[in-house]
C-alpha cells in the first residue's frame, strides 16, 4: 500500500512530467517525420490519460482533513496542476488537428 504522502507527491509530479514528455516526444517525432502527426494525437491521448490518473490519485486525498491537512492541501494542488497541464496538452493536441505538420 502506498502512503498518503507518496500518493500526493506522485499526483503532484505526474502532470508536469506528462506535459514535458508530451512536448519533447511530439517535437522529436514531428522533426524526424512530420507525416506521423497521427501518432502525435495518440501521444496526446496518453499524456491526457496520465493527467487523469494523477487527478484520480489525488481526488480521495483532497477531501481529508485533520492531521492530514498538509496532505489534503498537496492533493488539492495536484488536482489544480492536473487540470492546468491537461488543458495545455489538450490545446497542443488540438493544434495538431488544425495546423498541418508538414509545411515548408
Amino acid at each position: 500500500m502506498v502512503s498518503v504522502r507518496a500518493r500526493g507527491w506522485t499526483a503532484l509530479a505526474l502532470p508536469p512530467l506528462a506535459w514535458f514528455g508530451f512536448e519533447q516526444g511530439l517535437s522529436a517525432l514531428l522533426h524526424a517525420r512530420c507525416d506521423l502527426a497521427g501518432w502525435g494525437l495518440a501521444w496526446g491521448a496518453v499524456s491526457l490519460a496520465a493527467c487523469a490518473l494523477a487527478a484520480r490519485l489525488a481526488r480521495p486525498l483532497a477531501r481529508r482533513g485533520g492531521e492530514l491537512l498538509a496532505g489534503a492541501w498537496l492533493a488539492r494542488l495536484a488536482l489544480v496542476l492536473a487540470g492546468i497541464f491537461a488543458l495545455a496538452i489538450a490545446f497542443q493536441t488540438l493544434a495538431l488537428l488544425m495546423v498541418p505538420a508538414c509545411v515548408g
